[in-house]
């Protein structure tokens, strides 16, 4: 029993990166700049919010500066979370009240939330490099439950992640605003992949992206999660 209990906390332990993760230079150098510069920011590598073996995983590109960085929470303090949050309180994804702060309250319901990269990037662009090297944490994430049904990719860079995660085609399952595709898993089961603009403020001012195309993503996330 005491090896089966270890060799679960060595599973559990790769789905995150430590909180000083050496793996990406560029970010760690900024991690230990922002440290210095603001001592009251969580300044590290961000979490996956949620029960890592909920049906539905959301994947953003990384945290924000002021947003994710900051609070220590995916999405939390920034303007793509008041959008992502209402949404999900109004689908019944999240119970309670967005705060945006990791202290609000808010929780989860059947989904978890989580990157593509999961430290700050400078100008929030990882390098190709970056974005590969933190792919093994998402992998992980991807692989944790077998309960696993429905994905969510907030943006190109996260679609082209999840795929790479899952050793798909990226040509066999080109990303577009709406669409869901389907993929296979080595366990037997489709996985269901849905595709959404991030929700930035640059896309939502833009209008790339709407707040009622956003919602309808949602509603049909919540169709499929329903379904099974």
């Amino acid at each position: 029993m005491a090896l089966d209990r270890s060799a679960a906390a060595v599973a559990l332990r790769v789905l995150e990166p430590p909180i000083d993760c050496p793996l990406c230079p560029r970010l760690a150098a900024l991690r230990r700049s922002l440290r210095e510069e603001q001592p009251g920011w969580s300044n590290a590598p961000v979490p996956t919010f949620g029960d890592p073996s909920a049906p539905v995983l959301i994947v953003g590109l990384a945290p924000g500066l002021r947003g994710a960085n900051r609070t220590g929470r995916p999405f939390t303090g920034d303007y793509a979370g008041d959008l992502l949050y209402s949404t999900l309180l109004a689908y019944g994804f999240a119970t309670g009240v967005y705060g945006a702060s990791r202290d609000d309250g808010l929780r989860l319901r059947d989904c978890a939330i989580s990157n593509a990269v999961r430290c700050v990037p400078p100008q929030n662009k990882p390098t190709p490099e970056e974005i590969a090297t933190c792919r093994s944490f998402l992998k992980a994430t991807l692989e944790r439950s077998a309960h696993l049904s429905v994905v969510v990719a907030l943006g190109r860079i996260a679609h082209e992640s999840i795929l790479r995660a899952l050793g798909a085609k990226l040509s066999a399952f080109p990303f577009a605003h709406g669409a869901e595709h389907k993929l296979p898993r080595a366990n037997g089961r489709d996985l269901a992949l849905f595709d959404s603009y991030h929700c930035s403020r640059y896309n939502t001012n833009t209008g790339v992206l709407t707040p009622q195309m956003f919602a309808d993503v949602f509603a049909a996330v919540r169709r499929r999660a329903d379904a099974g």
